[in-house]
């Protein structure tokens, strides 16, 4: 077994795995998983560049899941540790103009530097990350709902196309929606940017030919647990669930019609989700729809776990 560590760091949260990973099997077993909100992407659609504060609250995480790294005996390798470390960063700091910040405060803190990846590389690490473990063969469209962006992957056992779009849901908040509710208008102006997101990502995956959905991440994930019904957030439940396109639409427009308090005291709701869940509901609803599929296969399973299995 080696073990190893793996940081997504998206638009809106931060995520570590420790695990030990078989190099003959592929087989992982997890030893830590964990999730900050950290906003990295705040303000970025709109100046171009990573805020300060956003960067300190990363680089606060950082140090933190520095420590919870050594405590599991992997050292940089820069220090000849036993383990190995890779740090890949998605949307936000593909667009940021300072990034060169963000990678120098990284690679100080953790001794190594965040790979900036294409979305293609994104995409890639979700669909192998979400498609372990699921049973059968057939085609499936991984569909990752991030802050910044959204990654549509399909494939049959391996990746057959993959496309990054701009319609993550800290962008479309961030770019629409002012009004607690939301005002129509707001959420018509949500709506068509995704669905011109669709007809983009449509040019390369063919998004209505898979047979099944896998959703990935925290919106997805925040929808399922609320279909459930869950008093808190458990993953365990929340894994490889099935929520019904009917639900999410139920789902969804509760959301839309929410205030931002009513929305904060939903069980499973994270605090940092609070403000961006309603633009994350509409686009696994617009997808949903436009892939033609009676429901989704909720996976806790995604871009850290092709991280953790890319290392060995």
């Amino acid at each position: 077994m080696t073990r190893v560590a793996a940081v997504d760091c998206g638009t809106n949260s931060i995520r570590l795995l420790v695990a030990d990973v078989d190099p003959s099997t592929g087989g992982l077993m997890e030893l830590d998983r964990r999730m900050t909100i950290v906003r990295l992407g705040q303000g970025v659609d709109r100046t171009g560049r990573l805020a300060p504060e956003a960067l300190e609250r990363t680089f606060a995480a950082c140090r933190e899941y520095a420590g919870v790294i050594k405590e599991h005996g992997i050292e940089a390798p820069s220090a000849g540790g036993g383990g190995r470390i890779r740090f890949v960063a998605t949307s936000a700091s593909r667009d940021a103009e300072n990034r060169g910040e963000f990678v120098s405060g990284v690679a100080g803190i953790l001794g190594v530097e965040p790979e900036v990846i294409s979305g293609d590389q994104e995409a890639e690490f979700s669909f192998t990350g979400a498609t372990r473990g699921l049973a059968g063969h057939e085609e499936r469209l991984v569909v990752d709902i991030g802050g910044g962006s959204t990654e549509f992957v399909i494939g049959r056992g391996r990746v057959e196309a993959a496309r990054s779009v701009d319609i993550g849901c800290v962008r479309l908040t961030e770019r629409h929606i002012r009004g607690d509710p939301p005002a129509p208008e707001e959420i018509a102006a949500v709506r068509a940017d995704i669905e011109a997101a669709l007809d983009l990502a449509g040019e390369t995956v063919p998004i209505g030919e898979a047979g099944t959905l896998v959703g990935l991440a925290g919106s997805v994930t925040t929808v399922a647990g609320i279909a459930l019904g869950l008093d808190a957030y458990d993953s365990g439940a929340i894994h490889h669930s099935r929520v019904s396109r009917d639900r999410v639409a139920e789902i969804t427009e509760r959301l839309v019609r929410s205030t931002h308090d009513e929305r904060a005291a939903i069980p499973v709701m994270h605090p940092g989700r609070v403000d961006v869940i309603i633009a994350g509901a509409l686009v696994l609803l617009a997808v949903m729809d436009r892939a033609g599929v009676p429901e989704v296969v909720v996976s806790e399973h995604d871009i850290l776990d092709g991280i953790a299995l890319s290392l060995v």
